[in-house]
């Protein structure tokens, strides 16, 4: 079951090579068919259009009295935070009327979107002595607000907090919580990392409440030159289509002023098993670990075969990342389940209280990602199943033999290329955002060799290094190292094609299904020649016309034509109903009528192989005629030699015949030798019980026993004459060329012999 072309040794056995790469292949089709329906399950157009659909809603709104003004992805100052905070933010949250003015009930976005608990608002601030002020400017600069790292995170009350005056609505947003008191997750900005502590403020699931808190948050200053990120967080539910969308908006605020805002949508499905659909995705996914545990099992034995060898092989690093992200996925499963559930216990018993499915989010969003690489890597490892076959190979096999010159090419290219990128980055760095940051460099960089590139920024930012910088970095690396590159590529290239085309495949696919074929044409054929030559017999046994075909006969016909003896007795006595030796006209119609049925369905199976045959032969054909146009006229004048394919049939089952008559002839010769070894066993051992007797008698002799002369010398004959006899019929034996009996010692005794012991009956 778990053997593998790693796990076999098949001794120049090709064709068990064959069936067993063909099933290893068949076996990881279907895995991976299982694998695709799971995956495609995870997504759908509908995600797409959910987070569209939430992204216009609350990004693209505009801040202010519809005029047109920035909407939030255009956002450059806290002043448009706040008016998308009491504008927009609240418009989208919040569908309290119908388009006639009626009155919706409950907390739903679009009609449709229902708000799982309610929105979060948290922000990070810094200590006002967070960074050191030049000796020059103390006195004119008495605060200093330092970029955002925990060392210099503001933790003191502040505002209506310092106050004092806890019957505020906003009382518990003027203190700073730990991430484990608000179960806060990190977050990873544009301009840095972020804790998941803070300053808290939770709304409300009715509108008036959230913005009369938002009110007392703006008019008390809640924001202010210390603040460094603010994060809105709310997560809405669609029924309709049974997805989660977990939404972050952040608004970052650099120590230079200005806001830069950023946003995550994630649409996710958390409630996995809904529909019938889904439970058919639930069955895959049993047959998926399934497939696990068989993948692990054989590389368990491939890896106690080969032992640290095994690890040589990319495919084989390929096989247990496979299985090592698998083991992942289905361990996030049972977490998810368990843990959505927990929170939607949670939400039911609160529903008034904010609802943190973000990490969970984020983390179906890792999970994604992580399926998402299980399934490259497993379309990759099909290279691993086709490497049979000499075309299959030739990537690989370029790779690996211009490896080291791409190896030395490489280390040229990324000497000049990274010079490129360092003078990009400090040239243009302050002004083209392309080339803010080196990474960003090293990309726009790479984008420049594909084509993708803004010239007229580069001008801009530099009039003279710019347009030299652009000129030189395509000339030298697009139009030189590129091209040796490719140079190097296409080299190799042509010579591992040039040394395949000499090679052979370690098999042919068309050459093993090309021998099915005609093993099962023959074998179809030959039954149908089978229930001819019965048929025939059936009408050459009745030779008096009387309708009676008696079986010997019969029998003897059929022995003629090369039928054994039990099949001609089994055919014979399933027609034969009443016993007699002897089939009746009834009996024959039945057994005429059965014989034709049975030749007619061989002949249609045989015509369908023949069609199947002929359709696989259509393009070793066409690569035929090739080699028929450049082989030249030399080639007409050729004799052509061997027979037809009728021919070749007719021979192959005359063959099987022999092969057949031949078999049981053996068989028969065999068990007569086993009868000749046992009568030769059975000499042998009267042999030596009759040289015992006599041993006895001459030692009684000796002894001095004074018995009758007369019946001595009669015993002593009688023994003599049976020995005689038997040496007579072993030498008859060995004539008719059954050979030395091996007790004898490869010599034939001479006749008259007789153990030594017993040679005479009288001392000397």
């Amino acid at each position: 079951m778990w053997a593998t072309r790693q796990t076999e040794e098949f001794h120049g056995d090709k064709e068990q090579y064959v069936k067993t790469t063909l099933r290893e292949l068949f076996t990881y089709i279907i895995f991976i068919v299982i694998l695709c329906i799971l995956t495609f399950g995870m997504m759908g157009s509908t995600m797409f259009y959910f987070t569209k659909v939430m992204e216009d809603l609350f990004l693209d709104s505009s801040l202010c009295c519809g005029s047109g003004s920035n909407s939030y992805r255009g956002m450059t100052s806290m002043a448009d935070w706040w008016k998308f905070t009491r504008g927009p933010l609240l418009d989208g949250l919040y569908w309290t009327k119908w388009y006639n003015q009626n009155n919706v009930s409950g907390a739903y976005i679009y009609y449709e979107n229902k708000m799982l608990g309610v929105p979060r608002i948290r922000q990070i601030k810094v200590r006002n002595d967070s960074c050191a002020v030049h000796e020059d400017f103390k006195d004119e600069i008495l605060e200093c607000f330092d970029s955002y790292s925990e060392a210099v995170e503001e933790t003191e009350p502040f505002g209506l907090g310092v106050k004092g005056d806890n019957t505020t609505v906003t009382w518990d947003a003027w203190f700073h919580k730990d991430s484990d008191e608000i179960d806060g997750s990190g977050h990873r900005g544009k301009l840095t990392s972020y804790a998941g502590n803070g300053y808290v403020q939770d709304l409300n699931l009715t509108r008036p409440a959230s913005e009369a808190k938002i009110l007392e948050l703006f008019n008390n200053l809640w924001t202010d030159r210390g603040t460094r990120v603010v994060f809105i967080d709310f997560t809405v539910y669609n029924a309709n289509i049974n997805l989660f969308c977990v939404i972050r908006l952040t608004a970052e605020f650099p120590p230079t002023g200005g806001l830069i805002p950023s946003f995550n949508f994630r649409t996710v499905k958390l409630l996995r098993y809904v529909t019938n659909y889904d439970f058919f995705i639930m069955a895959c996914e049993g047959l998926y670990v399934l497939f696990i545990i068989y993948y692990i099992i054989e590389e368990a034995l491939e890896i106690k075969r080969h032992r640290l060898g095994y690890f040589k092989s990319f495919s084989n690093i390929l096989d247990i990342t496979v299985i090592m992200l698998s083991l992942a996925a289905v361990a996030f499963n049972v977490y998810r389940t368990l843990k959505v559930e927990e929170l939607l216990d949670q939400l039911l018993e609160s529903p008034e209280t904010y609802a943190d499915f973000e990490f969970l989010a984020w983390a179906q969003g890792i999970y994604n990602d992580m399926v998402a690489i299980t399934v490259f890597f497993a379309w990759i490892k099909v290279f691993k199943y086709i490497s049979f076959n000499k075309t299959m190979t030739q990537l690989s096999s370029t790779l690996a033999r211009c490896a080291k010159d791409i190896a030395g090419f490489l280390v040229m290219f990324f000497i000049i290329f990274f010079a490129y990128a360092q003078l990009g980055y400090l040239v243009f760095g302050t002004q083209v955002k392309d080339f803010s940051t080196f990474p960003d460099a090293i990309f726009t960089l790479f984008r420049i060799i594909l084509g993708d590139f803004d010239f007229n920024a580069l001008e801009e930012a530099n009039r003279v290094l710019g347009p030299m910088f652009f000129i030189t970095y395509i000339l030298l690396v697009f139009f030189v190292l590129l091209n040796m590159f490719l140079a190097i590529i296409n080299d190799t290239y042509s010579e591992v094609k040039e040394e395949i085309a000499q090679q052979k495949s370690e098999f042919e696919i068309g050459d093993y299904f090309k021998k099915g074929y005609n093993k099962m044409l023959s074998k179809l054929q030959f039954k149908r020649d089978k229930i001819v030559d019965i048929q025939k017999a059936l009408a050459a046994a009745d030779v008096n016309r009387d309708k009676q075909v008696d079986f010997e006969e019969w029998r003897q016909d059929l022995k003629a034509r090369g039928h054994a003896d039990a099949e001609i007795e089994a055919v014979f006595a399933k027609y034969d109903l009443d016993g007699d030796r002897v089939l009746d006209a009834d009996e024959q119609i039945k057994m005429q009528a059965d014989l034709e049925g049975q030749k007619q369905e061989l002949s249609e199976e045989i015509e369908d192989v023949e069609k199947a045959r002929e359709n696989a032969a259509v393009h070793s054909k066409s690569r035929a005629s090739f080699h028929d146009m450049t082989s030249g006229d030399e080639d007409d004048d050729r004799p052509m030699h061997g027979v037809s394919f009728e021919e070749f049939t007719v021979l192959s089952r005359r063959v099987d015949r022999m092969e057949h008559s031949i078999g049981s002839i053996v068989s028969k010769i065999d068990a007569v030798l086993v009868k000749l070894e046992a009568m030769e066993r059975a000499k042998l051992k009267r042999r030596e019980t009759m040289g015992k007797l006599l041993d006895s008698i001459t030692e009684d002799e000796r002894a001095g026993r004074t018995d009758d002369d007369l019946k001595r010398e009669q015993m002593e004959r009688l023994v003599r004459e049976e020995l005689e006899r038997w040496d007579s019929e072993a030498s008859i034996s060995n004539a008719s060329g059954r050979g030395n009996s091996p007790a004898s010692g490869g010599r034939p005794r001479s006749r008259g012999s007789r153990p030594p012991s017993a040679v005479s009956l009288h001392p000397s």
